[in-house]
Formats: C-alpha cells, structure tokens, sequence
C-alpha cells in the first residue's frame, strides 16, 4: 500500500515536471516570441488618419524599436 502511494507521487510530480518543461520549451520557441513580438508591434502601428507625416514617422520609429527589443536583437 506504501508502495502504491510512493509510485503515484512519483508519477504525480514526474507528470507535472514533463508538462511544465514542455510548455515552457514550446513557449520560448523562436516562432512563438515572434508572434508575440508582431501583436506587441501591430498594436503600436495602427495607424491613426489625423496624424501628420513626421507623427506617423515617430510611431514607426518606436514600434520598430520595441518591435527589436522584444526579439531580443541588439540595436545599434
């Protein structure tokens, strides 16, 4: 009976640390930080009517840096 209770916490916590480094794993992919980093940057690039020309080129300028900074590539 002891033996059942060990093999089930075992199995337990086994389970979870499989789930747990699988997710994380499937999280940190390269293609899923980019689709994270493109909602991120598509929030910043809506694109308002009213905004004059050196406006819209700033909020360019600032989506694409946060754009880069969310990649995790170096700007220069």
């Amino acid at each position: 009976m002891i033996n059942f209770r060990i093999a089930k916490i075992i199995l337990v916590f086994s389970s979870l640390l499989y789930l747990s480094v699988s997710f994380l794993r499937n999280y940190n992919s390269p293609e899923n930080i980019e689709k994270r980093c493109i909602l991120k940057f598509e929030k910043d690039f809506k694109n308002n009517l009213e905004t004059s020309h050196e406006e819209w080129n700033q909020f360019l300028d600032l989506a694409d840096n946060n754009y880069l900074k969310c990649m995790g590539i170096p700007q220069y």
